[in-house]
């Protein structure tokens, strides 16, 4: 352990630096007054912290500089939304990555299955049934990343035969950045933690000829809404009576504390929902893995789609994937992440609840990674984010989150997976100061000013 810290400590600063040559094992040996089999052991371990590399006959090198953010430690990152980094399973995936680059060699120089590794989706539906999401591996297709997906369902026919599209207000803006890119037709309905009106989503459904309907239905990015199983049930309903097909995004399904709360795929296996599921939040983003489960009707054409895209994703990440799955870590991942971002939002709406002016309001989602605030009229979500900004504290503004038409300005996006449990309470103080400091200079008496006219 001392000499791991000595190296590290001197990668710190800077006497080490990529590409610089370490001490041999026997100086340090004599260095540390150790055995070389210490010392060996020691550069095994960091080695497999990716922050040396050895050379056969050579030695060993420095891979790369350590990279230290001076505001590291003072930065609140409400803003981030990628996995918290601390439980990322980093070793037991790199287990799984260099068993994928053993035993899936082969497809890894060539081009494998463009539905997916069948190995992948097999395990895909199997995990799936925790979710409530019964189907069969080739009804799946393994896509990088959902966004992909989603950009496809744009642009690809539906059975329906219809163009126009029905998305929430506000949602994920990698929808609406597709919907924008490719001017398609799009209707909003607005949705609150009370959900959306059902008797409007029927009025758009009878008369906008629509194609899909583009539904977050747990911790809904960005408000963290959750719809009930009579709304998701109403809402499959709907679509069947006006052969309107739902595009569901389950992205953070897993982290759900209701055992008993059910996708909309379970209302309507035999294919009116198309059900998405992503890796890229609740495991790794960098991964670049999502699956889809499509009506049998719309394979084909959807990899027809992909295939102008991508010839095929990842097999590497594929391999390692089905790995992580078959073996058990992925489901003992989960239990770890989702105690943790359910604590988390916790001390978040405690925070919200104690510290936000009376005129500022949240929204309060059981667990997921998003919470939005709603900030006063004369403020707007521009002004808080820049001012927070020069305090280090970063936030989202969720105008990006809207269709032209419904664009609101004053809703913050927070997001807690990112952030230190021990900084949440802070940066809500900062980011209320922010609301009442702007308060209270617009409701200061305007100065007044005397004019004299000369002579």
């Amino acid at each position: 352990m001392q000499i791991i810290e000595e190296v590290k400590e001197q990668l710190t600063t800077g006497k080490l630096y990529a590409g610089c040559k370490l001490p041999s094992v026997r100086q340090l040996s004599e260095q540390f007054s150790c055995s070389k089999n210490t010392v060996i052991r020691a550069y095994s371990q960091l080695e497999q912290e990716h922050v040396i590399y050895a050379i056969p006959k050579s030695g060993y090198y420095v891979v790369n500089e350590f990279q230290h953010d001076k505001h590291a430690n003072e930065m609140i990152d409400f803003y981030s939304a990628g996995p918290d980094i601390h439980a990322l399973p980093y070793v037991d995936f790199q287990h799984c990555m260099n068993q994928a680059i053993e035993q899936y060699k082969e497809e890894l120089f060539t081009y494998t299955d463009q539905q997916g590794l069948y190995s992948l989706r097999i395990q895909l539906a199997t995990y799936l049934q925790s979710l409530q999401v019964f189907t069969q591996p080739e009804r799946l297709v393994v896509v990088s990343g959902s966004q992909q997906a989603l950009n496809l369902f744009v642009t690809m026919p539906f059975p329906n035969g219809r163009s126009n599209i029905l998305i929430e207000q506000p949602s994920y803006f990698g929808i609406i950045e597709s919907i924008q890119l490719h001017q398609v037709t799009t209707y909003g309905i607005e949705v609150t933690m009370d959900g959306i009106d059902l008797e409007r989503l029927e009025y758009i459904f009878r008369n906008h000829d629509i194609k899909f309907f583009y539904v977050i239905p747990r911790f809904h990015n960005p408000l963290g809404h959750s719809y009930t199983n009579s709304e998701k049930k109403k809402i499959v309903e709907l679509a069947e009576k006006y052969d309107v097909y739902i595009v569901e995004d389950d992205f953070l399904g897993d982290l759900d504390q209701n055992t008993k709360s059910d996708p909309l795929f379970s209302f309507a296996p035999s294919g009116r929902v198309i059900y998405i599921k992503s890796f890229s939040k609740i495991f790794l983003p960098g991964l670049r893995i999502a699956t889809v489960v499509l009506p049998t009707q719309m394979v084909d054409s959807f990899l027809r789609y992909k295939f102008s895209a991508d010839f095929n994703s990842s097999a590497l990440s594929q391999g390692a994937l089905e790995i992580y799955l078959r073996n058990g870590m992925f489901e003992n991942h989960l239990k770890k992440i989702k105690a943790l971002y359910f604590k988390k939002m916790q001390i978040l709406q405690e925070a919200c609840e104690l510290l936000l002016p009376a005129n500022t309001s949240f929204t309060k989602p059981s667990s997921g990674f998003y919470l939005s605030i709603v900030l006063p009229d004369n403020i707007t979500a521009k002004q808080i984010v820049h001012m927070l900004n020069e305090q280090h504290v970063y936030v989202d503004d969720a105008s990006r989150m809207f269709l032209p038409e419904y664009k609101k300005d004053n809703i913050l996006r927070l997001c807690i997976s990112q952030v230190n449990d021990s900084q949440i309470k802070l940066g809500i103080e900062r980011l209320a100061h922010c609301i009442t400091l702007i308060n209270s200079r617009k409701h200061q008496a305007p100065k007044t000013f005397l004019h004299f006219q000369n002579g």
